[in-house]
């Protein structure tokens, strides 16, 4: 028997109506969800057909086309004295189908928010334990030594935030994360010892230089921080950053790193800081320079989310002012494209026009200046 949907051939591979076995499909269907549970979502789309096959065939009746001839005519005289026993049943089956949908999307649904709830969790784990290790590593405030500003930089004024480091590990992510990200830029310092990383947070880029055997040391104006960083073995100092290039020597670091710092500096200060930047450099000196993309819809929505950001800066104008603080040439690197994407048609114009969509809503979330000082002539 078959649901009115069914008057069509089916597809090949997928069985004729009166051949669905109700029990082995539920089963297979609480399989599919036991395993999509284990394996996470890479069996997604199996479900989700599998949910398709089960749907076409729940609403089971009576009715289907006989056929014409003696043979058909035969078939629905019969079909008519028979209504009476089979009908019923055909309705009971009909509930049980329903019955049987309803409880793999709610077994389905219960699976999601599982998979969400353990995710949430690992994620608290991870920041509590981040959040220990910076009271482990926090500056003394008593005991005779003197007190340590939360933060030394009058912007941002991080400090008007009841904790900036859980604020932080939270929005911007973990450390391990944080590393994969700034792994790419390991090479582009390897030779530009020593290296200052300007606003090194928990010193993720100073790890990585350091596994590398290069040079590194860091500064921020956090005390946690700072703190956290050190408790790592790193050289790390709590400074503000005018200040900390105002006292070093012209031409005495190879490398600069600013990573996600020249949002949160105001014109002046930004401007200033790249002037120093470039006269601390020695000739042929690198100063690399990452900021969230304003050009990304998704990456304004990070960039406002952080109440300690000063201005959002497009390409054009960091590397204009790279320029007229001193840097010989620049470059453009665009970062961290989004995996979501609208699905181009086959038509051509309208794939065009998806494309240009794409450009502009998924542009990726980050770019960086890689700015280079003069070389000797």
């Amino acid at each position: 028997m078959s649901g009115p949907e069914a008057k069509n051939p089916a597809p090949a591979g997928i069985s004729s109506p009166e051949e669905i076995d109700v029990a082995a499909l539920f089963e297979r269907l609480r399989e599919e969800l036991r395993r999509g549970a284990v394996q996470g979502d890479s069996r997604g789309a199996e479900f989700a057909s599998t949910r398709a096959l089960a749907e076409r065939f729940w609403p089971v009746t009576a009715e289907r086309q006989a056929g014409g001839g003696p043979k058909g005519l035969v078939k629905r005289f019969l079909r008519k004295l028979m209504r009476w026993y089979v009908e019923p049943l055909a309705a009971d089956q009909r509930v049980f189908n329903d019955s049987v949908l309803k409880l793999v999307d709610a077994l389905s649904e219960r699976a999601d928010s599982a998979s969400a709830a353990r995710e949430q969790a690992e994620q608290l784990v991870r920041e509590l334990q981040e959040r220990l290790e910076r009271l482990e590593r926090r500056a003394p405030l008593g005991g005779g030594a003197s007190p340590v500003p939360a933060t030394v930089a009058a912007q941002p004024a991080a400090a008007a935030i009841p904790d900036y480091f859980a604020f932080e590990s939270r929005m911007r992510g973990s450390t391990d994360s944080i590393r994969e990200r700034q792994r790419r830029y390991v090479e582009d310092l390897r030779d530009a010892a020593p290296v200052l990383d300007i606003g090194c947070g928990r010193g993720e880029l100073l790890g990585l230089l350091r596994e590398a055997g290069v040079e590194a040391r860091g500064i921020d104006a956090d005390s946690d921080m700072a703190a956290y960083a050190r408790g790592d073995g790193l050289e790390v100092e709590q400074a503000d950053l005018l200040e900390y290039l105002g006292r070093t020597a012209d031409g005495s670091l190879g490398g600069i790193f600013m990573g996600q710092v020249v949002e949160h500096l105001p014109g002046p200060t930004l401007a200033e800081s790249l002037r120093l930047a470039a006269a601390k450099l020695r000739p042929g000196g690198v100063l690399i320079a990452e900021t969230i993309n304003p050009l990304s819809p998704i990456a304004l929505r990070n960039y406002f989310a952080d109440l300690t950001h000063a201005q959002p800066l497009v390409p054009e104008t960091l590397e204009l002012l790279a320029r007229q603080a001193g840097f010989a040439d620049t470059e453009i690197r665009f970062l961290n494209e989004p995996a979501e994407r609208l699905t181009e048609p086959d038509d051509p114009v309208i794939a065009a026009n998806v494309r240009r969509l794409n450009e502009i809503l998924f542009a990726p979330l980050d770019y960086a200046l890689v700015a280079r000082t003069a070389a000797d002539a």
